[in-house]
């Protein structure tokens, strides 16, 4: 059953026969008649009471005439919401936990000021679970920090976070000749700034003697404070800690000491949610997104 079908017998109904559809339809009698009993081959029923040359609906064409207009209707308003590419519904957005805390606040309030028809639904993970997220079309864009790989995936450079090691305030210098922390407290394995961590350990030809993994950067710095351990994280999270002035703060070597985020997507996905919010990232970030 296609909607010309549906478009034809409406016509034939209202029009009250097949001539006056057919000059309605500009098509040819025989082509409205031919198109209607296809109609009713498909539908496995007949949809007319033919009395000579006069139809009546029958039983089933008048249940079909009330799912017919519901079906074209329905069909207008898919295209004119196609045709229209203005913001509105769902936008599924995935980030970093430090990227949530520390940088989506004012982009998510402006998003909320500016469109309200856009309903937002807010996940963290690490970037290799965003990523996949998005490829598979659960997620409509994610930040994510570290480079991006993968051809599907279309990308732009968002923010450049510093990163910093804290300990407490006893520990030394962290250098060669006073060693390296013996615990570190990580994010779950794909977190960038534990793969940063651990670069920064293998440039020593070291590694931890203990990782302990948690789930939050508050809870790692309330850890760190304990003196569990020592942690990397985002100067702009260390910020945000109300007990960050009882914490050391070692500051790692250039080339080593930055994160780079991204706004990515999957390519040919792209909606007018993420074209919004992305002006919104750039306005944000002083208008210094890149493509990538």
């Amino acid at each position: 059953m296609e909607l010309s079908d549906l478009r034809i017998f409406q016509a034939v109904v209202e029009e009250g026969g097949i001539t006056r559809a057919a000059n309605r339809l500009h098509r040819v009698q025989s082509n409205v008649t031919t198109r209607v009993r296809q109609l009713e081959e498909d539908l496995g029923t007949a949809l007319f009471i033919r009395e000579g040359k006069r139809l009546h609906l029958s039983p089933a064409g008048k249940t079909l005439l009330g799912y017919s207009q519901r079906l074209l209707d329905l069909a207008e308003e898919a295209r004119e919401a196609l045709a229209d590419r203005v913001p509105g519904g769902l936008f599924r957005l995935g980030a970093m936990e430090s990227t949530a805390v520390v940088r989506l606040p004012g982009p998510i309030a402006a998003l909320h000021q500016r469109y309200p028809e856009i309903t937002l639904e807010l996940q963290t993970g690490n970037p290799r679970q965003l990523g996949k997220a998005v490829l598979a079309g659960e997620m409509d864009a994610a930040l994510v920090g570290g480079p991006v790989k993968d051809p599907g995936l279309g990308s732009r450079r968002v923010y450049d976070e510093e990163t910093v090691i804290v300990t407490t305030p006893s520990h030394p210098p962290l250098d060669r000749r006073h060693g390296l922390p013996e615990a570190v407290i990580v994010f779950e394995d794909g977190c960038p700034h534990r793969q940063l961590l651990e670069a920064w350990y293998r440039d020593r030809g070291a590694e931890p003697g203990r990782v302990i993994e948690l789930g939050s950067y508050h809870a790692m710095l309330s850890c760190v404070m304990a003196g569990m351990g020592a942690a990397l994280v985002p100067r702009a999270v260390l910020e945000t800690f109300p007990g960050s002035d009882h914490l050391a703060v070692h500051r790692l070597p250039r080339g080593r000491n930055v994160l780079t985020t991204r706004l990515i997507w999957r390519k040919g996905a792209e909606t007018p949610n993420l074209e919004v919010f992305r002006e919104i990232l750039a306005e944000k970030n002083g208008g210094a997104d890149k493509a990538a």
